[in-house]
């Protein structure tokens, strides 16, 4: 009799014991699924080229978790923002969300979305100007999901150091601004710079870039640059001044299509 009561206790711990690790299981299985990301953007390409005065696509798309009920693209905020050089802000460029639109400063009337099917969010730019290089962040909302997905977009064009007549290192961050659009260009993004060393810049005199950093390419070290033991490679002054630091500028231009 007390053999066969043991058995009976041995099999009830056993069964309760079973019992409890199945639920944590299956609840640690729902806590998962109800985790799982119910919306998801994605960019096709990373980067995209073009030139001023074309039009280009910034490809974004959505993807849903198919369980879930269609609320229709009208239910859908997408927006647009241009990620600064210095990444401390965003600057709008569109949002869209059913029939309501609108587009911000010099992107009025120059953006919109493709909406080639239903789950494409991808940015129309027409008329491209030199200010549109940059890192663009497409943003899609629905209810309380929402991601992101980042593009870059490249113009074609060519970079070259400016100083004024005056002689080297006599502008300012925002006179060496004005100073490029003068030469109807930009001032030159790290990116640009980078490019142009790769492509044979090499150039002694420090300059702006579009950052606030001072840097220049080296493609042959020598005495007067930092000495001629000294690797190839952009040279970095670091961040300074925009007001009271004086240096020359990096610009960047491109021809029309």
């Amino acid at each position: 009799m007390k053999s066969l009561l043991f058995l009976v206790l041995i099999s009830f711990c056993w069964a309760e014991h079973h019992a409890a690790n199945f639920t944590l299981e299956h609840d640690r299985i729902i806590h998962i699924h109800e985790n799982r990301p119910q919306l998801l953007v994605k960019a096709e390409q990373a980067k995209v080229f073009s030139n001023r005065g074309a039009s280009v696509t910034l490809p974004c798309k959505f993807y849903r978790d198919s369980t879930l009920p269609d609320s229709g693209f009208h239910r859908v905020r997408v927006k647009w923002t241009k990620l600064t050089s210095d990444y401390l802000k965003e600057v709008d460029v569109y949002v869209e969300m059913g029939y309501h639109k609108k587009s911000y400063g010099n992107y009025q009337g120059r953006v919109f979305l493709k909406k080639s099917t239903e789950n494409d969010a991808s940015l129309v730019i027409s008329n491209l100007m030199l200010e549109d290089y940059g890192k663009y962040k497409c943003e899609v909302i629905e209810g309380l999901e929402d991601d992101t997905a980042v593009v870059a977009l490249d113009l074609d064009g060519i970079v070259f150091p400016y100083f004024p007549r005056m002689g080297r290192y006599n502008l300012n961050f925002y006179e060496a601004q004005q100073a490029c659009l003068d030469q109807d260009a930009v001032i030159a993004s790290f990116d640009q710079l980078y490019e142009a060393w790769r492509s044979g810049l090499d150039w002694c005199n420090a300059g702006w870039l579009s950052d606030g950093s001072v840097q220049y390419p080296i493609r042959n070290p020598r005495e007067p640059c930092g000495g001629k033991n000294t690797v190839p490679g952009v040279r970095n002054y670091g961040f300074s001044n925009k007001e009271q630091s004086r240096y020359d500028v990096f610009c960047f231009t491109s021809h029309f299509t």
